[in-house]
């Protein structure tokens, strides 16, 4: 009698072990901080070429592994990459600080000194700015990371010093005026940065804040907010706001220093 043909086992197709090797490299790459970008190239590869084996003749457990590694892999590379994220805006928070003020040297006339003399200060209520009731005077500098922000003076009723500025100025709303601050921004920081990372605002006694962009209009002496200065450099210039006109010497100026620095109240007089 014939002898009986024994069968044999199929075997595993190259391709199989391809995308197991691929599936297996991408799920060590996306573990790794520094190589992310690698895993991700090679967890899709590995998934597709996983699929295509699993289709093929022969033994399927590499090609199922591959997919089981690929999906996985990838599922791990989106929680390194979310939990590296969410440290580095933790990172940059922590390293904005908060912005603080430092008051103007005391230079004041002897009527203003007899004045402040003959009324006991106040301690509980300290011109800190940290709040719209207690504003730091004018000629304060406000010091974020990277930035000081000296408010030198704060001129009401500028509207036809404004007007007159340029052609392109029209006037205010009706109830409204033009205001004049200015400024002086110091670049503190270690590279360079413009001056348009700096804030400065308007807030009204009913606490609705007014920013330049809300009336765009050209200052006198402006700003150059676009001037890149580097380490200790610094730009002084005038910016407009228009604020309502019956409660303009009531509000108080709102001043960043730094797109992640705090806010500083600033009085307008």
């Amino acid at each position: 009698m014939p002898a009986e043909a024994t069968p044999t086992k199929p075997a595993v197709r190259p391709l199989a072990w391809v995308a197991l090797g691929a599936a297996a490299l991408g799920f060590v790459f996306a573990c790794i901080p520094g190589a992310l970008i690698v895993g991700w190239i090679l967890l899709p590869v590995a998934f597709v070429l996983a699929i295509v084996a699993l289709v093929m003749t022969g033994r399927k457990w590499p090609g199922i592994v591959a997919l089981i590694l690929s999906v996985v892999g990838t599922i791990v590379g989106f929680v390194v990459f979310f939990s590296l994220a969410a440290l580095a805006v933790g990172d940059a928070i922590e390293d904005s600080t908060g912005s603080s003020v430092t008051a103007p040297s005391e230079s004041e006339d002897a009527e203003t000194d007899a004045e402040t003399a003959e009324e006991p200060a106040d301690e509980s209520v300290a011109a800190d700015g940290s709040s719209r009731d207690t504003p730091a005077p004018i000629g304060s500098t406000v010091s974020g990371r990277e930035w000081d922000v000296t408010v030198n003076s704060v001129t009401l009723g500028a509207t036809s010093d404004v007007v007159a500025a340029s052609p392109v100025n029209q006037e205010p709303e009706p109830g409204y005026e033009y205001i004049l601050v200015n400024v002086t921004t110091t670049y503190t920081g270690s590279d360079k940065g413009m001056p348009a990372l700096v804030q400065i605002a308007y807030v009204t006694p009913d606490g609705v804040t007014v920013n330049g962009f809300d009336s765009i209009a050209i200052a006198p002496d402006a700003l150059d907010t676009l001037s890149e200065l580097y380490s200790g450099a610094s730009a002084t210039g005038n910016i407009t706001l228009a604020v309502p006109s019956a409660t303009a010497a009531q509000g108080v100026l709102v001043v960043t220093p730094g797109l992640l620095a705090d806010d500083v109240f600033v009085a307008v007089q």
